[in-house]
């Protein structure tokens, strides 16, 4: 993870040496530095431009760090990675700039709240409602899990509603201080994968949003529109890297350990560097515009292909290093992070006859 590590570097000067001299079980408390740390070097700026004070970072070099740091820290990873796919999905326009403007100068974290932690449930069919008063809206309803729970600085929030004039509802994204009256975050009990992600479920009671808060992505409820899909597009790229941070990680210990045979120890990181080699080829594709169905079939594909790879790679390494590290050191805790993949929607269950239609020809449906 050479590479991953050097980018690392050159947006965030110092940080990966500062998470590679803690302990893993310091990392990944409820009590972990890493939130902080990474806020410190700038990181929630890492997607947005140079030019608004962010680290201007493309989304092939956004993967590798994100790599980096799934290695270091999973709870790191993925509460990073929700607050970089919501700045990737800030609709364009003078309010969204603004917000980048912010979140980039004053270092602010983005608490991304699209998850309804219901089996099935479609993220882009939320349960969050609204009411219509004087002025904007009020919000109710709750969101689960949503990391950054509690370091977060501002919420973002899907939600269903129904905007003048129409004769529906339509999606779309509220974005909300997180100190606004009617927001309590609720412990999740016995959460024991990413502890320090701060994965809690969010609760709204009539929290009144402002107009210029709420940004609408069109009415329908089964296709992906050109900002529905860039998101998607972005969530795929990097919540994959994330993951197989995780499994390179494991990787590492394997190889510092020369742990198993030399075929089995190239297996894992021919798995490993080939699934990257994806990543970072949609990113690039992602990168110059590509938000058509086949971008994000392409992109499924290739996450549940990292899902796959995760799998073999993490289950060899964890055997290869041993039952006395699987239970007193790092490797049960990076192996079960490893297969959280497979809980983010959407499932590999529930997308592949969509997937099987699309590439006989049918339109790409994702509800």
């Amino acid at each position: 993870m050479t590479r991953e590590r050097e980018t690392t570097e050159r947006f965030l000067p110092g940080l990966d040496a500062k998470l590679a001299a803690m302990p893993l079980e310091l990392l990944e408390s409820a009590d972990t530095p890493a939130l902080a740390l990474f806020r410190d070097a700038g990181g929630t700026g890492l997607l947005i431009g140079a030019e608004r004070g962010g680290c201007g970072a493309n989304l092939a070099e956004a993967a590798r760090v994100h790599r980096a740091l799934g290695a270091r820290s999973p709870s790191l990873a993925i509460a990073v990675n929700m607050h970089s796919c919501t700045v990737a999905a800030m609709p364009p326009g003078p309010a969204g700039d603004m917000m980048l403007d912010m979140v980039a100068q004053a270092r602010l974290y983005l608490a991304s709240a699209f998850a309804e932690g219901i089996p099935g449930a479609s993220v882009i069919t939320p349960k969050l409602h609204g009411e219509r008063v004087e002025g904007g809206w009020k919000i109710s309803g709750s969101k689960k899990p949503c990391s950054l729970s509690k370091s977060m600085d501002i919420l973002t929030a899907s939600v269903r509603l129904r905007p003048d004039g129409e004769a529906a509802d339509q999606l779309a994204l509220a974005v909300i201080p997180a100190a606004s009256p009617g927001i309590e975050v609720r412990p999740l009990p016995g959460v024991a994968v990413f502890p320090g992600s701060e994965t809690h479920e969010v609760v709204l009671t009539d929290v009144a949003v402002a107009e210029d808060a709420i940004s609408f992505f069109g009415g329908s409820d089964d296709t992906l529109n050109d900002a529905l899909s860039a998101a998607w597009l972005t969530f795929s790229v990097l919540v994959s890297a994330c993951y197989l941070g995780m499994a390179s990680g494991l990787v590492e210990r394997v190889l510092d350990g020369r742990k198993g045979t030399a075929a089995d120890r190239m297996a894992m990181v021919g798995d490993l560097d080939t699934a990257m080699a994806a990543i970072e080829a949609v990113a690039n594709e992602i990168a110059q515009g590509a938000i058509d169905p086949g971008t994000v079939a392409r992109a499924l594909h290739l996450r549940f292909a990292t899902q796959r790879a995760i799998e073999r790679t993490s289950g060899l390494a964890t055997e290869l290093l041993g039952g006395i590290a699987f239970m007193t050191g790092d490797s049960a805790q990076l192996y079960t992070g490893c297969r959280a993949l497979a809980f983010h929607p959407p499932s590999r269950m529930n997308i592949a006859e969509p997937l099987d239609r699309f590439v006989a020809g049918e339109p790409l449906i994702v509800a």
